[in-house]
């Protein structure tokens, strides 16, 4: 029997409905007791056709391992349980095969999870797609983003601890192999109001609490704070501490991410001062004095705290003090100065924290976004992933809620329309015949709120550049005369009388009846958060900061460029935002994921129903299904419907061999299924009633135990066989085995006693052979003794007479000795005098010293300098003569080797000795260079014809020629050039052509920095507005750095009469065109031996790696 592919679906082990769209009967009762059961089995994923609805478990779940990373990578969508991992993989695949741009709408209330579902998209993308160094690089860059953004984006709210208090939508780029090029991220409307006010049980942003909880004493000190939460008026004590919340180690997390995003060290250090000067900001407390005009003033109670401002910030603390008293108004040519009163002083200090903390905000994205850019400029697929607010509606429902939930009424519009628009293609896409489906169409409701003319915000706007005394009173009336006869409008003061006596709706509030309900705003506020002004001196005194990133945050506060028009308000400036958003997600495949909270409390294992419910109405997700379900309720392609139900049919049963489709309708031909309950597409089956698809589920369960019982037989026959014919193959082994292993034994038996005889017979032959040897090896050993014994005796016989020989003949030598010696004596007595002893002594003195001098002429050392050989001291008393000879002979030979030397000679020495005084014990490059000589010249410039050009154009004298690389800045690789040093000039030819690429005046040259290490890196530094250094500095490496640096060094001296700096650092600056780009050297292993290579890390960081 031939094996079955085993293939997996959605409906396989399914609890309760996998798909909504197969829920049968479907209404509200049956949707969320759907939901519920599946919670309580831990299924969090539901679908909707291709949407997923995910309910937070407020816990870790062991499904989103790489294990389960694996299992859902290119998979069809309904092929395994609902998973997010499905829409994701769905999503890239789209975008990698199909090229087409993706975006991921995930929308729900705070609280329901939509941040960490927007991490699992980014992390599963991040694992399924390219690898290598530099994909690798992007990739943690993207995932890295997001603990800055949360750190100073997100705060503690009573229905989530971890609440995106701003909309983020990023577009995450991709090339054409579907590897992350880079990213770009836009965030919608930060909560500011925040910074100065939380509501009971809240918290203000994370990053406060985690820079007080994680910074050291010595960064704290030098942030000017205390680790006390107590001291800053901006922070809510109540909720300060948060169960399950580390703000100590998110700290670091947010620092080292923030230096693998790419921030510079400085920058780090001055958002940090921003965020302090922030919280600084809170503790300002103001007084009433009254002026002798009679009006009202504020001043500041403590100083202490603005002075501490305006050291963190590098402002005038007059200045600051001054913008926090009076307020500039401008008009035309006029100038108008006023006094600000208490409470005008508080909310101009409140506007400032606001605006301050804000326009960092939107830096840091700005900055994070140029960090993770793209680099290249090839056309690229976009996939972008929306993490927006959910729907809001709040027992005070302010301007807040009121643009978020517009937002939301754009988003269900474009859902809507996106979804039927999805719809209505497959159908035309598989030849199904389209019926107009019924839905609710919100526009009227987005219309009510944007429309230029009548829409509320216009009115809003309108209101707040009105002249005149303009309060949010006068808005609601504005309201009530334009918006009365609009059906989603409500309003006691309106025209309409049916609301007149309606208690639940108060004077001062006005009601929309949203898609998701009904919703009650209170009008105060409106105007002013609309209006969103900040004082011009405040904007001033920001800008006369030498703090450099908060004077970037306030180019308004220029003198040079006042402007005296009017901001954009906030509610054309959001409403633009979602224009922008709207039109970008049309131009996308969408993919959704609706989040559900199953409680208030954030406890697991507990399902609200009353709370589930109020969400499911609000997301429209039974009209959702409704939709999906208007025309067919399932489909499927031809290919996993025939292998799912082919065993329900003997003719496809077990193998089908031809066309799928074909195969699909003798299939439901045999099932006897009703023609309208089934229509057949170009490559799908579409199903109309679920109830079609269970009886075919159905009817599978009970084949496949028929099936089941049908292999458990034939096994157990097979079982039995096998065993039959086992028992039987062992049978004829053991009998044969036991055959052979009798023979054996009787084999062994009869050699044994062959063996036993044969040993005998050896054995006696062998003894009697060894008699014989030894009688005869005694005989011979006897006649050896005698004649050793003989020649003996002869031998020391002869030694005797040799003896006596000897002495007789020593004995005549003496005599003669002697004789001699008495003769000598007797003639030479009459010559010694009392003085002999002295001359002998002058004498002796005379032979030793004629000795020392002959060797030491055979013992001299070389005429090199460097020699340090010397003789040994052959005599005590000649010690210092030694020593003093040997120093005359040092001297003697140093001017004989001198005089050698050609004027080029002593050239090159003095240039080697320059290079000692510059280098030695500072360069680990140095020592190497000693030995080689100086030649300057590396490239025949003058013969070599193809420098013909390049000779040309210089008409002055060559010091130095040599093949040089010089880095990009982009992606730190090298090309080569030809580095020209002339008396005057620096230059860099073309390697291959000789065209002079650069010419720079030995005057523009201001610094030559270098590292320590063993490496040719060094750059040459231009002077700041010369017409050299509008590209930029130099960064070059050389095999020859140690000569080239110091003929430059020389030839600048000679020619400017002042010293070029040589800086020796592992870690300098280098200006590339307007930006500076720091180069780091790192010790590393290398891949390429022992060549050191450059690598771009980010858009401000060279890391050079050295062996």
């Amino acid at each position: 029997m031939a094996k079955m592919e085993v293939k997996t679906s959605l409906l396989d082990d399914m609890i309760g409905v996998g798909d909504m769209v197969l829920l049968e009967p479907l209404n509200e009762d049956s949707f969320i007791n759907n939901l519920k059961k599946r919670f309580d089995h831990n299924e969090v994923y539901t679908y909707i056709g291709s949407v997923v609805i995910s309910i937070n478990p407020y816990r870790s779940l062991p499904i989103y391992t790489p294990e389960k990373v694996e299992e859902y990578r290119n998979r069809n969508f309904y092929e395994l349980s609902p998973h997010i991992f499905a829409l994701s993989d769905e999503a890239y695949r789209s975008l990698r095969d199909q090229d087409k741009d993706q975006c991921i709408l995930i929308t729900g209330e705070s609280g329901a999870g939509k941040t960490e579902a927007s991490k699992l998209v980014m992390s599963y993308v991040a694992a399924v797609c390219g690898k290598g160094a530099e994909v690798n690089q992007v990739k943690e860059q993207l995932l890295q983003s997001n603990p800055v953004l949360e750190a100073f984006g997100n705060a503690k709210t009573v229905r989530n601890d971890n609440s995106s208090r701003f909309g983020k939508y990023m577009d995450i780029e991709f090339d054409f192999k579907g590897d992350p090029l880079g990213g770009v991220i836009s965030n919608y409307l930060l909560e500011k109001s925040r910074v100065v006010k939380q509501p009971r049980g809240e918290r203000n942003f994370h990053i406060f609490y985690q820079i007080l909880s994680g910074a050291s004493e010595e960064f704290l000190c030098k942030l000017k704070l205390e680790r006390d939460f107590s001291r800053y008026n901006y922070l809510g004590l109540d909720s300060a501490r948060v169960n399950g919340v580390d703000d100590a180690s998110n700290f670091r997390t947010v620092r080292n991410a923030m230096q693998i995003v790419g921030f510079m060290d400085h920058e780090t250090q001055s958002v940090f001062e921003v965020v302090a000067a922030v919280l600084k900001l809170g503790n300002i407390e103001f007084k009433p004095e009254s002026r002798a005009n009679g009006l009202d003033e504020s001043k500041i109670k403590d100083k202490n705290e603005l002075k501490e401002i305006c050291e963190l910030t590098g402002i005038d603390q007059s200045v600051l003090e001054r913008a926090f008293s009076f307020r500039t108004v401008e008009a035309k040519q006029e100038k108008v100065s006023t006094t600000l009163n208490v409470a005008q002083a508080y909310y101009a200090r409140d506007a400032l924290a606001k605006n301050l903390y804000s326009r960092l905000f939107s830096w840091l994205v700005t900055r994070i976004n140029e960090s993770i850019k793209a680099q290249t400029k090839v056309r690229k697929k976009v996939m972008g992933v929306l993490d927006i607010y959910g729907f809001e509606i709040f027992e005070d429902n302010s301007f807040e809620q009121f643009i978020i939930n517009y937002c939301n009424e754009k988003l269900q519009q474009i859902f809507i329309e996106l979804t039927l628009k999805e719809e209505q293609e497959e159908y035309i896409r598989e030849g199904i015949e389209w019926t107009h489906i019924e839905y609710f169409n919100n526009a009227i409701i987005c219309d009510l709120i944007e429309n230029n003319q009548t829409g509320i915000l216009a009115m809003l706007d309108e209101e707040c550049l009105r002249p005149g005394t303009v309060t949010d009173d006068t808005f609601l009336e504005k309201l009530n005369q334009v918006c009365a006869t609009h059906q989603h409008f409500e309003s006691r003061m309106s025209k309409c009388s049916r609301f007149l006596n309606d208690t639940s709706l108060p004077h001062s509030c006005f009601r929309i009846q949203h898609y998701a309900g009904k919703v009650m705003y209170q009008v105060e506020g409106f105007v002013d958060k609309n209006n969103d002004l900040l004082y011009r001196d405040l904007s001033q005194a920001m800008w006369k900061a030498n703090h450099s990133l908060i004077k970037a945050l306030f180019p308004e506060g220029n003198p040079a460029k006042i402007n005296l028009k009017r901001p954009p308000t906030a509610g054309s400036q959001f409403k633009a935002s979602v224009a922008t958003l709207m039109k970008n997600l049309q131009t996308k495949n969408p993919n959704y994921i609706r989040c559900i909270k199953p409680n208030d409390k954030k406890a697991a294992h507990v399902f609200n129903e009353a709370l589930v419910c109020h969400q499911i109405r609000y997301l429209g997700l039974l009209e959702n299904v409704r939709v999906r379900r208007a025309g067919y309720a399932f489909r499927q392609p031809y290919e996993p419907c025939l292998e799912r139900y082919k065993m329900l049919c003997k003719q496809t049963w077990p193998h089908w061999r031809g066309p799928a489709r074909a195969g699909v309708e003798v299939l439901f031909n045999e099932l006897g299924i009703p023609e309208e309950e089934f229509s057949f597409g170009r490559s799908k089956i579409f199903i109309r009633n679920p109830r079609t698809l269970f009886k075919l589920e159905d009817l599978r369960k009970q084949r496949l135990e028929d099936l089941a019982t049908l292999i458990g037989k034939i096994y157990r026959g097979w079982k039995c066989r096998t065993r039959f014919l086992l028992m039987k193959k062992c049978q004829i082994i053991i009998a044969s085995w036991y055959r052979r292993y009798s023979q054996q034994q009787k084999y062994q038996k009869i050699k044994s006693s062959a063996i036993t005889v044969q040993s005998y017979i050896r054995g006696w032959k062998a003894r009697k052979l060894l008699r014989e040897l030894k009688h005869l090896k005694r005989c011979n050993e006897a006649a050896t003794v005698i004649a050793a014994y003989w020649h003996g005796t002869q031998a020391r016989r002869e030694l005797r007479r040799l003896k006596d020989e000897a002495r007789n003949k020593h004995a005549i030598a003496v005599i003669w000795a002697f004789w001699l010696g008495y003769k000598v004596r007797r003639e030479y007595r009459k010559f010694f005098r009392a003085n002999a002893g002295r001359k002998i002594y002058e004498f002796t003195l005379q032979r030793l010293m004629q000795k020392y001098f002959l060797e030491m002429k055979n013992k001299m050392p070389s005429l090199s300098p460097i020699d340090k050989n010397w003789p040994a001291r052959p005599y005590l008393f000649l010690d210092s003569t030694h020593k003093e000879l040997k120093r005359i002979f040092h001297l003697w030979r140093c001017k004989k080797y001198r005089d050698q030397f050609t004027d080029q000679q002593k050239l090159i020495y003095e240039e080697k000795l320059e290079a000692s005084e510059l280098f030695k014990d500072k360069k680990a490059l140095y020592p190497a260079s000693v030995g080689q000589p100086f030649q300057g010249a590396y490239l025949e410039i003058s013969e070599n014809p193809k420098y013909k050009k390049l000779k040309d154009a210089v008409d002055e004298k060559i010091i130095i020629a040599e093949v040089v690389n010089k880095i990009n800045r982009a992606n730190g690789k090298a090309a080569s050039r030809i580095f020209l040093l002339t008396k005057n000039n620096v230059l860099l030819a073309d390697q291959k052509s000789g065209t002079i690429k650069s010419e720079v005046p030995l005057g523009d040259v201001t610094k030559v920095s270098m590292s320590s290490q063993n490496d040719g890196f060094f750059a040459v530094h231009l002077k700041e507005g010369s017409e050299a250094a509008s590209k930029g500095d130099f960064l070059l490496s050389s095999d020859h750095l140690i000569e080239m640096a110091t003929k430059l060094y020389r030839t600048t001296l000679s020619q400017t009469k002042q010293k070029l700096n040589i800086e020796i650092s592992d870690e300098f600056l280098v200006q590339f065109k307007q930006d500076k780009v720091c180069v780091k050297f790192i010790q590393g292993s290398q891949k390429n031996g022992n060549i050191p290579t450059c690598k771009r890390k980010n858009n401000r960081l060279l890391e050079v790696a050295v062996p």
